[in-house]
């Protein structure tokens, strides 16, 4: 079973995605402070993250740039799924590495496709 890991300082959020990524077959842990986010992604190995940008703490930026660059998910895909809707912001979390964007609120189908092409189940 392919290991996700999601990153969202929204509890509601967090707990839909579970649900709907679990519904396809996938294993998710659920981060909700992005300071703790590199420790829980050490702890579970996932094929995947997701993160979204606006967080306290550690932003989805600054994370995906971190897990970039660290040699233990610099292969790991990571998808930002924020309600940020601009051109700056995608361009910036593809430049720090992320593998794809969705924006919120997210269609159910889109999200499972985005997850779905970055990893196979």
């Amino acid at each position: 079973m392919k290991k996700l890991l999601i990153v969202d300082d929204d509890v509601a959020i967090t707990e839909l995605m579970k649900a709907l990524v679990k519904m396809e077959g996938f294993d998710a842990t659920v981060v909700n402070d992005s300071l703790l986010a590199v420790d829980a992604a050490r702890e579970v190995a996932p094929d995947l993250i997701t993160l979204d940008l606006m967080m306290p703490g550690l932003t989805g930026f600054e994370l995906c740039k971190i897990f970039s660059e660290d040699p233990e998910f610099s292969s790991t895909p990571i998808i930002i799924i924020s309600a940020k809707d601009d051109p700056e912001s995608k361009k910036q979390a593809l430049a720090v590495g992320a593998k794809d964007y969705v924006v919120k609120p997210f269609l159910v189908d889109d999200l499972i496709s985005a997850i779905k092409s970055l990893i196979s189940s």
